[in-house]
């Protein structure tokens, strides 16, 4: 039996991906607000987990996946695409602007790979808490189950993107790198309580909408899957 159709799946998958993106290019410019300090791209990288808590919650696990891996492509793309348009010879009037513009799409390699590190432990880990906890909960308790997958992940990942793209910059100052891995932690959870009316109001809205409430009895959780199949009866 082929899958049903879903109406809003394909937009939510695409604002996840470009929300990585964007927030990827963002990691490498520290902020800090008051005493807080922490790098550009936690503001928005949350949006990250709030979307793959939606998607799991309505559509299942396999579809996050899915769209896990597609950010990780399409921002793959677009750091090798800026690579190769920076070594392009500049036209004489633009060699002042397009330096620039070349010093902005220069990558920092340790960031680069601390992203993809954090970022493919982490959402994975994200996406499963939800599901699992969701068939524990028998489907109640959401709001409990969007923080709480939020709260482990993000400090996983807080701890580990820190870690390996910062740990140079504190010359061995273990106590200065924790406090920048726990302000990450905090402004990541904290971002995901605030927005929590709008996430599970937009979860129990497109439920309605799609006529679905999917559930992952038996599914694989590992990484490396690609398929999005569901047997008709697992909702």
């Amino acid at each position: 039996m082929p899958p049903k159709p879903t109406k809003v799946l394909s937009y939510l998958i695409l604002c996840y991906v470009m929300v990585f993106v964007f927030a990827n290019w963002f990691d490498g410019r520290l902020i800090a607000i008051g005493a807080v300090v922490s790098d550009a791209g936690t503001i928005i990288f949350p949006i990250t987990f709030i979307l793959a808590n939606v998607i799991t919650e309505v559509y299942g696990y396999k579809h996050t996946r899915r769209a896990i891996w597609l950010g990780f492509i399409f921002n793959l793309v677009f750091v090798l695409y800026a690579q190769v348009i920076i070594h392009f010879p500049s036209p004489s009037y633009a060699q002042a602007q397009n330096h620039v513009f070349d010093q902005m799409m220069q990558i920092n390699g340790r960031i680069f790979i601390a992203s993809i590190i954090s970022y493919l432990c982490c959402e994975p880990l994200n996406a499963m808490i939800m599901a699992r906890l969701k068939i524990i909960c028998k489907g109640k308790k959401m709001a409990l189950r969007f923080v709480s997958s939020t709260f482990i992940a993000a400090f996983f990942d807080s701890a580990l993107f820190s870690s390996i793209a910062f740990f140079p910059m504190f010359n061995g100052q273990a106590s200065k790198l924790l406090l920048l891995i726990l302000s990450m932690w905090v402004i990541k959870v904290s971002i995901e309580i605030l927005l929590l009316p709008c996430s599970l109001y937009l979860a129990k809205k497109l439920k309605k909408v799609e006529h679905l409430d999917q559930y992952d009895y038996g599914t694989n959780f590992s990484i490396i899957r690609w398929e999005v199949d569901y047997p008709s009866n697992n909702s």
